[in-house]
């Protein structure tokens, strides 16, 4: 026979009217049965439950409607049936718990608590201390202030043994310390953490910002060298130490730290910007230019040379004479391209080397005068008087930094094709020449190994910091001032980074001679090799530009074109003999692993079993501080109105009318009756249904009054409390009040509802009674 869902719940209706409450039940079991999706009716069927005394039954019911109201967001509805739950089978540890967590997601820290607090005494009382503390733990992030409390959790977890997380929690009660600018209480937790797991990177990295914010960024720093000894090759490591040092203000641990850095990825070299600035704030000018020196050719390349031109300009503010910064100077305009800065640049080079008698330095500058200036006769006598043009870079000695997996940049002395007495023919013979730079170099003693030790790094810099100004070589390529077939009479500049081009003192030949074609495929080759170098670090805009250069000097040369191919692919990255990836787009290699929390691990090395935690007299003492806490703390003004009206609604939606009140009267305590909204009015109204339904018609009339007495509400709304204030002196028996206010209620509209039949049967019913 076929399930007729109307017939069966019209027979249930009509049982549950005749008082058979076991018949009813029989056909409400039916429907849910058929309909597992009628919630209404399996709603119900609890109900109907309990007054049977079918207390699993029940249980069963709101449980499958809590779950679906918990699956689909209802989170008010979910409380509520959980509540009647909660009422079958009070302090049920796994109802509590999740009723704690719907409490959280509303914002009901104090309910959500309370709820907390019965699933850790569960625990407890089992014998099991990490649940209960992990519940604490719980209780403990619904205030996320309350650092008081996570760091006496803290201390629980020591006891108990749960090293990991004890230092978690005494790293998150430092997070938070340290967010309300408690920095020294938040050094101290942070520091707690240290002691349980010395490689635990969030205290590590917290205690270094405490250390900072107090002003003692120096013990920071020896807090993390401690470290780095055992984790050499940890380049998060390694930033902190770097981060310390720059606060600090100690330029010489910083350019130790960023040296380092640097072998682990060599895109880190603008942090020796830091470092230069370091050392020029402790008036260091050379170490600054040193610094500068060794960083020029990446940072050009990576297109910081706004930044780098800034300090540059800063060393030879303190210092207009500084060779070194005054040949970066001369690097850094030849790479803008800007002729008149150019040649400012090369003669205050000229005339610092002259005063301090250092004639190779003089010979560079005039060299490459005579080549961008080749009419100014000054520079070409006065360099025949030094011996001619400077073929080499001046002889001083010049170690770079370290090569941090970069290619060899090409230097401008492997694209040089001028020879001394090309100059003996002046001006007419050196406007063909193309111009060029060599690469700077001074007297310098930095580190030669790159996989020295951190150790040694200190030992090394120890040693060359009392020495006196130290450069690094910086090597670029040679980009051509003019071709060999140029023309024009004045100069000629392109900013987007072509070719410079001399005023001409010939008239144009008409054909190359051989030595001619044999310069251009020179200048060729070694223009493709600065483009391959380009490509191969990634700097393609770079590589771009240099070909767009060429090919208006090399028209159709398939090697241009080759390169350009090359341009529309990716760049490999491919792996060395030992496994580590080189650099594909930028400086440096792929990036390593940052490391985690690190447990600590047995002798054998592998990590130690947690061992079993009991209770003790501190975990005692914690759930005392929390218990005290529930009880006691009472919600602030900041508490969301909403959320407590809206779980009332749900609460008097599911006949758990105690509930429904307490969230009704904490609504109302958020509201005033003169704050021009409805929320006061709409509170008053549904504590006194919700009184009624309990039948308690005293507590309904104090609140329908208190509504009536809110000023600022329309007429309709306040007939409808007359209305209900009647029903509710009608409840309690007092028909002289019901008649007054149903009297009250007619004389404003005596349509209103069934006011009139109301009175006339109160008219008969006070007749009667007298």
């Amino acid at each position: 026979m076929a399930f007729e869902k109307s017939k069966v719940l019209k027979a249930a209706e009509k049982f549950l009217s005749l008082g058979n409450i076991a018949a009813a039940l029989k056909e409400y079991r039916q429907i849910v049965e058929h309909d597992e999706s009628d919630f209404t009716a399996l709603n119900m069927l609890g109900d109907l439950c309990v007054r049977t005394g079918n207390k699993q039954e029940a249980i069963n019911c709101f449980a499958r409607i809590a779950e679906h109201y918990r699956e689909q967001e209802f989170t008010l509805k979910a409380v509520a049936m959980y509540k009647k739950i909660d009422r079958l089978d009070p302090r049920n540890p796994e109802i509590a718990e999740k009723l704690a967590s719907l409490y959280a997601v509303q914002g009901l820290v104090v309910d959500a608590r309370a709820q907390y607090m019965i699933v850790a005494e569960a625990h407890s009382q089992a014998g099991d201390a990490k649940k209960a503390l992990e519940v604490l733990h719980k209780i403990a992030d619904l205030d996320l202030h309350n650092t008081d409390v996570r760091l006496k959790l803290a201390e629980a977890y020591l006891k108990g043994g749960l090293q990991s997380e004890a230092a978690q929690a005494f790293g998150e009660a430092g997070s938070r310390l340290l967010e309300n600018r408690s920095h020294e209480k938040s050094l101290q937790a942070y520091l707690r953490a240290l002691e349980i797991l010395p490689h635990y990177q969030l205290a590590l990295e917290g205690a270094v910002k405490a250390h900072i914010a107090l002003g003692t960024a120096y013990e920071a720093a020896e807090l993390v060298e401690k470290l780095i000894a055992d984790r050499p090759d940890d380049p998060a490591l390694i930033s902190l130490l770097l981060t310390s040092y720059l606060e600090a203000q100690d330029a010489s641990g910083a350019e130790r730290a960023t040296t380092l850095l640097m072998t682990h990825d060599a895109s880190n070299y603008t942090r020796f910007l830091e470092v230069a600035r370091l050392h020029l704030n402790a008036g260091d000018i050379d170490a600054a230019a040193r610094v500068l020196s060794g960083i020029t050719e990446r940072a050009l390349a990576g297109r910081e040379e706004v930044q780098l031109l800034e300090l540059v300009n800063e060393v030879l503010a303190r210092d207009p004479e500084q060779i070194a910064a005054l040949r970066l100077l001369v690097r850094i305009h030849w790479w803008q391209r800007d002729t008149e800065k150019l040649r400012a640049a090369l003669e205050r080079l000229t005339e610092a080397a002259e005063a301090a008698g250092r004639t190779d330095d003089e010979r560079y500058a005039l060299t490459q005068l005579v080549r961008l200036v080749p009419d100014e006769r000054r520079y070409s006598e006065r360099l025949q008087k030094l011996g001619g043009a400077q073929e080499e870079e001046p002889t001083d000695e010049a170690v770079p930094l370290p090569d941090f997996n970069v290619q060899q940049v090409p230097t401008f002395e492997s694209f040089a094709i001028v020879k001394e007495d090309e100059f003996g023919g002046g001006p007419a013979s050196a406007a063909n020449e193309e111009f060029e730079f060599n690469s700077v170099a001074e007297t310098a003693e930095t580190i030669s190994d790159p996989s020295a030790s951190f150790a040694d790094l200190n030992e090394e810099f120890e040693r060359n910091d009392t020495s006196g100004a130290s450069f690094s070589a910086f090597e670029i390529p040679t980009v051509p001032f003019a071709s060999a077939g140029g023309s024009g009479d004045g100069h000629e500049f392109d900013v987007s980074g072509a070719m410079f081009e001399a005023p001409a003192a010939a008239a144009d030949a008409t054909t190359e001679s051989a030595p001619d074609v044999e310069r251009r495929e020179a200048m060729l080759r070694q223009e493709l090799e600065s483009v391959d170098f380009y490509i191969s670090q990634g700097y393609a805009d770079i590589a771009l530009d240099t070909l767009e250069m060429l090919e208006r000097q090399y028209t159709g040369n398939p090697a241009i074109e080759e390169r350009r191919q090359k341009l529309g692919k990716p760049t490999d990255i491919s792996l060395s003999p030992s496994g580590q990836a080189s650099q594909a787009h930028e400086f440096g290699s792929v990036a390593a692993e940052q490391p985690g929390v690190l447990v600590p691990a047995s002798p054998n090395g592998s990590a130690p079993a947690a061992p079993r935690a009991t209770i003790d007299a501190g975990l005692a003492d914690i759930f005392e501080e929390f218990r005290v806490a529930a009880e006691d703390e009472e919600e602030g003004p900041a508490e969301d109105y909403e959320t407590h009206y809206n779980m009332g609604l749900a609460y008097k939606e599911m006949d758990l009318l105690d509930e429904a009140v307490r969230e009704f009267q904490t609504a109302v305590g958020l509201a005033m009756p003169k704050d021009g909204t409805p929320r006061y009015l709409q509170c008053c109204n549904l504590l006194g249904h919700c009184f009624m339904q309990k039948q308690l018609p005293k507590a309904a009339v104090i609140w329908f009054r208190k509504g009536l007495e809110a000023p600022g509400h329309n007429v309709d709304e306040y007939q409808a409390l007359r209305y209900e204030l009647a029903s509710a002196f009608e409840q309690m028996g007092d028909l002289n009040q019901a008649i007054d206010a149903f009297t009250e209620v007619y004389s404003v509209d005596v349509a209103y509802r069934d006011v009139a039949e109301k009175l006339q049967d109160l008219q008969a019913r006070k007749t009667v009674k007298a």
